[in-house]
C-alpha cells in the first residue's frame, strides 16, 4: 500500500521554529485535513510533503523512498500540489493551463489524444469546461482557483496536496470541491488539505491533524481531533458541538479573555 510519511521533521525559518518534531503517516483513499492557527506550520508541512522544501532534520518518504531521491518528473507524476496563493503569470486560456498538468508525462510529440481526453475530464470534474477558451487573467479568484484544481487533476496524482483550496470559493463551489476531493479519495487518491474553516474540516475529513506552534496536538477522527479541549489549547477559544441538519457543528462560545 502506498504511503506518504513525515518522521520527526524540524524546520526553522529565521528565528522561528516552524515545525518541531512533527511525525505523521498518510494513507491513500483518505482525506486528511490539517488545521491550526496562523503560523502553526500547516503550509510548511505541505511543502515538505510535496518535496519542495527540505527539513532541517527528520525525513519525508513516499513509500520506502526518500522524497528527495525521487527524480523530479516522477515526483510530479505522483504528487500534485496546489499552493495557497497561486500565481498565473501568462495570458493563456484555461484549457492550456489545465493541460500543463500533463507536463510530467509529455513526450517529444506533445499532448496525445489520450492526454487531451484526460484534460477534458479534469475540466469537467473541476466545473470549468464552459470557460475552456477564456484567458486565465480574466478569471475571478474563485474561477482561477478551480482552474488550478483542474490542472492538478489533469496530472492524475496519487497524492493531492492542497493549501487552503476553498479560499475564494462561494459556498456552492466549496461543496462541489469537497465532493470532488471525496470522489478522488474514493478512487484511491490520498488527499491532504490545509484549512482554516473548522466546520469544513469536520464535514470533509476522514482524519484531522491539529497543529499549534509547530507541533501535533491531535491526529484522530474529526470529532476527536476537534474536541473542545484541543481547540482551546490550539486557538484559545471555547467551543462546543451541536447537532445541525447536516451533522455536527462546531460553535465558538467564547475566548480565554
Amino acid at each position: 500500500m502506498s504511503s506518504l510519511t513525515v518522521r520527526d521533521v524540524h524546520v526553522r525559518l529565521g528565528h522561528k521554529q516552524v515545525l518541531a518534531g512533527v511525525s505523521a503517516m498518510f494513507a491513500p483513499g483518505q482525506i486528511t485535513c490539517v488545521v491550526g492557527p496562523n503560523g502553526a506550520g500547516k503550509s510548511t508541512l505541505l511543502t515538505l510533503l510535496a518535496g519542495l522544501r527540505k527539513p532541517d532534520s527528520g525525513e519525508v518518504r513516499v513509500d520506502d523512498a526518500h522524497i528527495g531521491a525521487l527524480p523530479p518528473r516522477i515526483r510530479a507524476q505522483r504528487i500534485g500540489y496546489l499552493p495557497q496563493i497561486p500565481e498565473v503569470a501568462w495570458a493563456i486560456d484555461v484549457r492550456t493551463l489545465v493541460g500543463l498538468g500533463r507536463t510530467p508525462y509529455i513526450g517529444a510529440r506533445g499532448l496525445t489524444a489520450a492526454d487531451d481526453a484526460i484534460v477534458d475530464r479534469a475540466m469537467e470534474n473541476a466545473g470549468i469546461a464552459a470557460m475552456a477558451n477564456r484567458d486565465v487573467t480574466s478569471l475571478s479568484g474563485g474561477e482561477r482557483a478551480r482552474a488550478l484544481i483542474g490542472r492538478a487533476l489533469a496530472g492524475e496524482p496519487e497524492w493531492l496536496l492542497a493549501d487552503e483550496p476553498l479560499t475564494g470559493l462561494d459556498p456552492g463551489y466549496q461543496l462541489e470541491v469537497t465532493a470532488l476531493f471525496r470522489r478522488m479519495a474514493g478512487n484511491g487518491c490520498g488527499v491532504i488539505v490545509t484549512l482554516h474553516d473548522l466546520h469544513m474540516a469536520l464535514r470533509m475529513a476522514d482524519r484531522v491533524i491539529v497543529l499549534a506552534e509547530g507541533r501535533v496536538l491531535a491526529d484522530d477522527t474529526p470529532m476527536r481531533a476537534l474536541a473542545p479541549a484541543i481547540l482551546t489549547q490550539a486557538y484559545g477559544v471555547e467551543t462546543r458541538f451541536w447537532d445541525g441538519a447536516a451533522g455536527p457543528v462546531i460553535e465558538i462560545v467564547g475566548g480565554r479573555g
